[in-house]
């Protein structure tokens, strides 16, 4: 009697013991993730809301104010004006509603789209248009446009924000010495507790969208006065890092080739700002929205070398904002 009981106590220790090791093993965590490299991963692959890589397909996605006019004039366009309220009461296109830009993506979730052909996204200059029509294209929104160079090109009465932010203050800082990339490093740290690229994008758009524009903006003056303390990327071709040249420092990334994990994506810091310029501040705005949502401090130059070296530009017929890009339509109040 005294063994078999004995014998019974045995049995069910083991047991317990049993138990406890398959249940410590059931609850040992998975290894710790990047997120943001999960997120990369997927925002490249075919699985993306988009259904392909943004950055190296279509980015930057942006129409002319002469076409916003044609499809609003057969009720084909969606027309986003992200402005102050008190702006678009000022003077805004027919038909265009007024959304913030914290509240374009939850707004855009509402609308039925099926009858547009596209969506334009209209602001003062195109640049924070770029930055939000960016971010509603990683979000699978795949008729969503910038108009380019924003109100500014719809008529002369809102010209004066480009106007007067075009310059040559820096034509004799730009240089055509060749700066190399950095090595390949780690990619941003990300806390958001998701796993799965879907679940971690929508943590970081939500984030991005929370902060607005201005974390993601800075200004050639800011940049020159400091041009140590960021990594500066000239983001256009090779041809076009030599001549005109660029800022100081600045290192070329090829549009479409280099935001890719098996191309240079990884060569950008994560202990130092990201400033991404190109012509206008348009391009270098989708851009930067793609970085932020990754996790990199990434800040779009604003007006791009239309700001620093104008005269250049127009020179070599780059793109520039002239008299020809104001179309002198009307507008509503």
């Amino acid at each position: 009697m005294k063994y078999t009981k004995f014998f019974w106590y045995f049995m069910v220790f083991s047991l317990l013991f049993a138990t406890a090791c398959n249940k410590d093993d059931d609850e040992t965590p998975d290894p710790a993730i990047n997120e943001a490299e999960v997120l990369a991963s997927y925002l490249e692959s075919a699985d993306s809301p988009l259904g392909k890589d943004f950055v190296s397909t279509d980015m930057p996605t942006i129409m002319k104010a002469t076409d916003v006019k044609t499809l609003n004039a057969t009720g084909e366009v969606y027309i986003i004006d992200i402005r102050s309220a008190d702006d678009f009461n000022l003077g805004h296109i027919e038909n265009a509603v007024n959304v913030t830009l914290g509240g374009i993506l939850d707004h855009i979730e509402g609308v039925d789209l099926s009858g547009y052909q596209k969506v334009a996204i209209v602001c003062y200059t195109g640049q924070t248009a770029g930055f939000a029509a960016s971010i509603l294209r990683i979000m699978g929104y795949d008729k969503v446009f910038s108009m380019k160079w924003g109100m500014c090109s719809w008529h002369e009465d809102f010209a004066g924000k480009w106007n007067s932010n075009i310059g040559n203050g820096h034509v004799g800082d730009f240089t055509a010495d060749a700066t190399p990339k950095g090595a390949a490093g780690n990619m941003p740290s990300l806390s958001t507790g998701k796993t799965t690229g879907q679940e971690i994008l929508e943590a970081r758009v939500a984030a991005v969208l929370a902060e607005g524009f201005s974390p993601a903006a800075i200004s050639n003056t800011a940049v020159f006065a400091d041009l140590a303390g960021h990594y500066i990327v000239n983001y256009w071709s090779e041809a076009h890092y030599s001549d005109p040249g660029h800022i100081p420092g600045a290192m070329q990334y090829t549009p479409k080739e280099s935001m890719n994990l098996a191309a240079d994506l990884k060569t950008l810091p994560t202990d130092k700002p990201v400033v991404v310029y190109c012509y206008t501040g348009q391009t270098s705005a989708f851009l930067s929205a793609y970085l932020r949502i990754l996790g990199y401090d990434a800040k779009s130059l604003l007006f791009g070398t239309n700001g620093m070296i104008y005269d250049k530009m127009a020179e070599m017929e780059l793109t520039v904002f002239n008299a020809d890009q104001i179309m002198g339509y009307d507008y509503v109040n």
